[in-house]
């Protein structure tokens, strides 16, 4: 029975060694990807402050009480819209005396004229002297230069009755109105009756680094000019205040030629639709501007890059199922991908989950990948 017992136990304890020996040379399951190959966007993202692109106050250009108001405040006006109109009694008299005067001077031309063409025959037969059609020339030329002021004066009359009525001075909204019906408007503190907003395309204002400034140059990106020989341009992302993005982007149109030394940033503004007024001026919102595109790069998950001392390093699958530690150059991180621009081939693959006991040389089984092509 003893006998019996020993050789059991021998047995079992040869099964678990060898089981044991089994486990310790079975190689590591790992997952791997494929590299990937593609274009990297680089963005930027800044505060930006939306406002209206054009912004026009409107005053009254000529003295007398407010009459009327014919528009909805908010509301939108077209251009050369009437908005308000001023008591015209007194512009209508002005431009009546002036059509008066200007008849007036008209008819002294008229007989200075007849005067001049009557001495004229005169003068060459001797019957009148050279004094009295040089009076009579002075007296042509005073009068038709009279024309000429009562002609102006009846322009300016007309200008000033017309300025009774205020008028939009472009499309856009309005804002609230800033006198009432009854005041006395055009004095001399020039009174601000509304204001226009042209808000179906805002502007966009965000400020720049100096050394984001410095980068762009070095890619041969120039802010606020269009360049045809690209295949992309610096658009703009607007983050609206539920965190959504905005359906339209915008365009870099303007970069400030100068840095502000107190900030040590430079002033960029886009340009946006803003059809559907959904972007209101004055606001703040977040602003991601599209710096650079790399494009045909090579690229890795960033789960799948180390860090150490000697620098970043990854392991690699050989088509022979062996691992290999892999020195490589990092370039920039976008949407949780790096850029490798040294160190890595194309038809490589990559170890992104189970790489943590690994070693230099050490025989793996890869496991079922989630890229299996390329980008």
């Amino acid at each position: 029975m003893k006998k019996v017992c020993v050789l059991f136990l021998l047995s079992a304890c040869f099964i678990l060694l060898w089981a044991c020996k089994d486990n310790a040379v079975k190689p590591p399951v790992v997952e791997v990807e494929n590299v990937i190959s593609g274009d990297i966007e680089i963005y930027g993202e800044y505060v930006g402050m939306i406002r209206a692109s054009r912004k026009v106050e409107v005053h009254a250009r000529v003295e007398g009480f407010l009459r009327k108001m014919v528009f909805e405040e908010g509301k939108k006006v077209g251009i050369n819209e009437p908005l308000f109109y001023i008591n015209d009694d007194l512009y209508k008299a002005k431009v009546e005396k002036a059509k008066a005067q200007l008849k007036k001077e008209e008819a002294q031309a008229v007989k200075a004229k007849r005067d001049v063409e009557r001495l004229r025959p005169l003068y060459a037969q001797n019957a009148v002297s050279q004094l009295d059609l040089d009076n009579a020339e002075a007296a042509l030329n005073a009068a038709e230069a009279n024309v000429l002021m009562s002609k102006a004066d009846l322009l300016q009359a007309d200008l000033e009755l017309s300025y009774t009525i205020v008028r939009s001075p472009l499309s856009g909204y309005i804002s609230e109105r800033y006198v009432d019906v009854g005041t006395l408007v055009g004095n001399a503190k020039s009174t601000l009756l509304a204001m226009v907003i042209k808000s179906d395309t805002v502007l966009v204002d965000f400020k720049l680094t100096s050394l984001d400034y410095l980068r762009s140059q070095r890619r041969n990106v120039h802010l606020g000019e269009l360049d045809t020989s690209r295949s992309w341009q610096p658009t703009v992302t607007i983050t609206l205040p539920d965190n959504s993005i905005y359906k339209e982007k915008g365009i870099v149109d303007f970069a400030a030629p100068l840095v502000d030394p107190q900030t040590g940033t430079f002033g960029v503004r886009a340009e946006i639709s803003n059809k559907d007024q959904i972007l209101l001026p004055g606001q703040f919102t977040r602003v991601k501007l599209l710096l650079d595109v790399m494009e045909d790069v090579v690229v890795v998950p960033r789960k799948s890059l180390m860090i150490e001392r000697g620098g970043a390093f990854i392991f690699v699958v050989r088509p022979d199922s062996v691992a290999e530690k892999r020195f490589v150059e990092t370039g920039p991180e976008q949407d949780n991908k790096v850029v490798i621009s040294r160190g890595l081939a194309r038809s490589e693959k990559v170890v992104v989950e189970g790489y943590h006991k690994l070693v230099h040389g050490q025989n793996v089984i890869p496991g079922n990948s989630t890229n299996t092509h390329n980008e």
